[in-house]
Formats: structure tokens, sequence, C-alpha cells
């Protein structure tokens, strides 16, 4: 997961929000929010993935924190965007999905095309039959 797909969630892009302010334990952040505890663990969890925010244990207690420049990747793709020179970035996993997908896809069709008869197989299976 990448910066982009972190702040795709509004819940998300709110606990980084507050993250920016100081570091804050998961009941702390769960007060802010409609969504129980484990809600915004799961949350936590996947911006930890994306290596937005990170875990310091402090005695017997967990406290979240933004990691530094994690987010300069979409920083740089808004600012180029500002200044219209923004081009869509593309990372290599997309394009290996896109062309296994592409694969598939012609793979499918090629079967469904064998296991369809044509009128002219038809024809013969008549004149055999």
């Amino acid at each position: 997961m990448d910066g982009f797909e972190a702040i795709a969630d509004p819940v998300r892009r709110s606990l980084i929000a507050r993250l920016a302010r100081g570091s804050a334990r998961v009941v702390d952040l769960a007060a802010d929010h409609p969504i129980s505890r484990p809600a915004i663990s799961r949350h936590l969890r996947v911006l930890g993935q994306a290596g937005v925010v990170s875990a310091v244990d402090q005695g017997r207690e967990r406290h979240y924190e933004l990691v530094p420049g994690a987010l300069a990747e979409v920083r740089e793709f808004l600012d180029a965007v500002d200044a219209g020179t923004a081009t869509p970035r593309f990372g290599e996993h997309h394009l290996d999905a896109l062309d296994l997908e592409v694969r598939r896809t012609v793979r499918e069709q090629a079967g469904a095309d064998d296991a369809t008869p044509t009128a002219d197989s038809s024809s013969r299976q008549k004149e055999t039959g």
C-alpha cells in the first residue's frame, strides 16, 4: 500500500490530521471518532503498513505517531498538480496487474471462441451425422 491508498479513506485522513498535532493512543483517537477502538486499530494498522504511522511502546501503552516524510510522494504529486505539471504515475505493480488481467482476458476469450461452434463446423457435423 502507498500513501495515496492510505489517505483514500476519510477516517484515515482524520487520524493523520490528528497525529500531525502529536502522538496519541488508540483510546485518544477513538474519542474523536464515532467508531470503535478496534476499527481505529484497523485503520492504524493500514496506515502502519503504508509506512505513514509508527507505533511506539511507552510502558504499557502504545502511542502512534506520524512518520516524517511518509507522505512526500503525495505532497510532490499535489504540488505538481498545482503547477500544472502532473503526470499519472503508475507503479510497476500496477502495470504487472494490468498485464496479468489482459493475459487472463485473452485466454478466457480464446477458450470461449474454441467452445462456440461456428456455422462452418455446424454444417460439417450435419454432413457426417
